[in-house]
């Protein structure tokens, strides 16, 4: 179901907070940030939050990309759900 812009609740474009979850292992933040770069090569890493999980076993990260469109952002959200490395993206 398509929102016309003029109903939708984000202007374009802007920058948009992404959470992402998945296992606290080596890789996972470099992983994401490529997934963050290949939509906004202007990705600052410095701006990525993490955190961990009481255990540890698990990091959180807030990466905030800068998108241009609803599709893009549809397009951010399904690239980062397909990855093996993601346990869950809100």
């Amino acid at each position: 179901m398509d929102i016309p812009p003029e109903q939708s609740l984000i202007t374009y474009p802007t920058h948009f907070p992404i959470k992402v979850m998945g296992a606290n292992v080596d890789g996972f933040v470099e992983a994401m940030v490529f997934v963050a770069r290949s939509f906004d090569p202007d990705f600052d890493h410095a701006t990525l939050e993490h955190r961990p999980s009481k255990a540890g076993n698990y990091l959180g990260l807030t990466l905030t990309v800068r998108v241009t469109s609803r599709e893009q952002l549809d397009e951010v959200y399904r690239t980062l759900t397909s990855h093996p490395m993601v346990k869950i993206v809100l």
